[in-house]
């Protein structure tokens, strides 16, 4: 999945520099208004500047009035007059962001490129993720926490049927399957990163478990079986995660953990009065880079909070 990061091959971006409040109400809506394969939207503050800033990149180039009225319409008319449109250089956005990066360690998991592979320790799982049309490198706050989680959670138990939702590079599918030795089900909405996890499941000597399939959601026979899944992760956008809520829950078993992510701190309310209503409860949550990751359970255990 495309968690707030490039299109493929985007071609042109706008930009807004603004207040957070603004900043989050433009990121969602373009989030609910575009196919998230051809244009994915993303608000942060700037390490440097200090101020919020929009970015939203675009597969083709975009109707410049429909965006400057779009966000007339969500924020002002102060905001929308602050928009500024460029043209990108044809790059692969995915390499370029992975270029320089260096081992992210995340308990037992250990996730590299290749110009790592001899440093990764015996007693580490290993998972090679090179540049890839998907997210999830590992490298992200939201990747790396749900693999602390998932890291944390096979201390207690071992998951019997794993489903990973909204797959990307498929690391944590991998991950899962790497541990358990068992199969894993796997999907995204994007074709791209459904071959992309595939092939890294086959690289990392886990694609006899590992066999991602193109589904929105659960929407797909290989995924849909109710009540069968005591472990699910899915590392997707706040909305996405609300909406999938009662499908994801269908296909939970009675003592299942989730494990969510691709939350910012705000976010985390809306999220867990979605699952609540579905019947679960908060396990324990982390935040790392900014963003959250949630363990939720059917059992009602009691709530801790992990940092």
């Amino acid at each position: 999945m495309f968690e707030g990061l490039h299109p493929r091959n985007p071609t042109h971006v706008l930009r807004l520099v603004t207040t957070e409040a603004v900043a989050r109400r433009v990121a969602d809506i373009v989030m609910e208004t575009f196919d998230p394969t051809e244009t994915a939207a993303a608000a942060f503050e700037n390490e440097a500047t200090l101020q919020w800033e929009v970015e939203v990149y675009f597969a083709e180039a975009p109707d410049e009035d429909y965006m400057r009225e779009l966000v007339r319409f969500t924020a002002g008319d102060e905001a929308a007059k602050a928009v500024f449109f460029e043209t990108l250089a044809e790059k692969d956005w995915v390499k370029a962001s992975l270029d320089g990066l260096s081992m992210v360690r995340a308990g037992r998991f250990l996730v590299h490129g290749s110009h790592d592979r001899h440093r990764v320790p015996p007693e580490a799982i290993g998972i090679e993720i090179e540049a890839a049309l998907a997210f999830g490198t590992g490298h992200h706050g939201t990747t790396r926490g749900c693999l602390l989680m998932l890291d944390r959670l096979l201390k207690q138990r071992r998951p019997r049927h794993v489903l990973d939702v909204g797959t990307g590079t498929g690391v944590l599918a991998i991950a899962a399957a790497r541990a358990l030795q068992r199969p894993v089900a796997a999907g995204d909405i994007d074709p791209v990163a459904v071959e992309a996890a595939a092939a890294n499941a086959r690289f990392n000597k886990a694609g006899a478990h590992v066999r991602p399939v193109t589904a929105k959601g659960v929407d797909h026979p290989a995924l849909k079986r109710p009540g069968h899944y005591d472990l699910i992760f899915a590392n997707i956008l706040k909305r996405p995660l609300m909406k999938l809520a009662p499908s994801i829950a269908s296909v939970a078993s009675p003592d299942a953990d989730l494990i969510l992510s691709g939350l910012l701190v705000p976010d985390v309310r809306g999220v867990l009065a979605a699952y609540a209503a579905q019947g679960f409860r908060l396990v324990e949550s982390g935040v790392l880079e900014g963003w959250v990751a949630l363990r939720l359970r059917r059992s009602g255990t009691a709530p801790r909070r992990v940092r």
